[in-house]
């Protein structure tokens, strides 16, 4: 009886085994796939939406700080390029009129040069006159050759500050850039933040605008203020001297005016643009961000406060208001809110400054 052998398979290679072997893995993973259970992310709750908008409105107040910064640098760079190129034109002209004089010496000289002085001289009716003429001649001659020296100098000069206006707008274009970068950064966290926002329901989302929710922080804070005997916002501290009570005074009047970022006034404010814009108005020029805010003048504890004292918050120092008292502060708090009174205990506590 013959004996039957198992036919031996073939191993497939080349293109149809990667074929084969694909199908087989993606075969393997639709099935993994339908065996395991679905999971959909769990729907929020409003504390937690409120957490994370939170979080995200933080995020953007610190990339709105790095941007009102790149925006100061843009604009010194922009304002240094334009002053180099208004010299270079300015001394491009002058260099115009140089070169235009020396050559009417030039041709005024090519006109009469043709005959040698000696003959010139012989042939003159008036050697007199053609003798004073000689001596303002070689006169000229020297003043054009200072003529000469001064434009090869001025040329010299232009073509370093052309050189030095290249590199501005290279400094320029690159600040431009790190705006876009930054402006990108914040309204990309701040749709995020809009996003979770719009799970809310209206109420929910009209006490979150609001700041009615309250917390922990807001009763620490009025704790604070019992343990140092201040009351009602602004009651019971007075301004330290005239300039801080007009930076109240200002920020005061800026109550009720939006939150837009990157905004110094009037009509709209980001925090440091409010804390800068009041204090501009007591005389006194502040930095454009809270991180360089923070170093302009005397650091102050908390204990210490008094009204116009610049608070900040946050590790970051990302966020700033102005203290109006009674553990109270003045604040531009965040977009789609606007300029309000609010407890300092609201933020985690940075440090704080008193502008001189």
């Amino acid at each position: 009886m013959a004996a039957h052998r198992k036919p031996k398979q073939r191993r497939l290679t080349g293109p149809t085994g990667r074929t084969a072997a694909t199908l087989a893995i993606a075969g393997a993973a639709t099935a993994a796939a339908s065996a395991a259970p679905a999971h959909t992310d769990p729907r929020l709750t409003p504390a937690q939406i409120k957490a994370d908008v939170d979080g995200l409105y933080e995020q953007a107040e610190a990339a709105t700080e790095r941007y009102n910064g790149a925006k100061e640098k843009a604009e010194a760079a922009r304002a240094s390029l334009t002053e180099l190129r208004d010299e270079a034109t300015r001394r491009t002209d002058l260099l115009n009129a140089s070169r235009d004089a020396l050559g009417s010496i030039a041709a005024a000289q090519y006109r009469t040069g043709g005959l040698d002085p000696a003959v010139q001289l012989a042939l003159s009716s008036k050697p007199d006159d053609f003798l004073e003429r000689a001596g303002l001649a070689e006169r000229a001659g020297a003043r054009q050759a200072a003529m000469v020296t001064g434009i090869r100098k001025e040329l010299a000069s232009i073509a370093q500050l052309r050189t030095r206006a290249d590199s501005r707008l290279g400094e320029f274009e690159a600040r431009r850039s790190e705006l876009a970068r930054h402006k990108a950064t914040v309204e990309g966290k701040l749709d995020s933040a809009q996003r979770l926002l719009d799970r809310l329901t209206a109420a929910e989302r009209a006490q979150y605008a609001s700041g009615a929710a309250g917390g922990p922080e807001g009763r620490q804070d009025g704790a604070y203020a019992a343990r140092t005997g201040l009351g009602a916002a602004g009651s019971a501290a007075t301004a330290p001297g005239a300039r801080a009570a007009t930076a109240v005074a200002f920020a005061y009047g800026a109550l009720g005016k939006p939150y837009v970022w990157g905004a110094t006034g009037p009509g709209a404010f980001d925090c440091s643009g409010l804390t800068q814009a009041a204090w501009r108005a007591a005389g006194v020029s502040l930095p454009r961000t809270t991180y360089t805010q923070i170093n302009a003048g005397q650091r102050v504890t908390r204990d210490r406060l008094a009204p116009g004292d610049l608070v900040f918050f946050f590790s970051g120092v990302s966020h700033v208001g102005i203290y109006v008292g009674g553990g109270q502060m003045i604040h531009a708090p965040r977009p789609g809110s606007a300029v309000r009174l609010a407890p300092i205990g609201q933020m985690p506590f940075a440090g704080a400054t008193r502008p001189a």
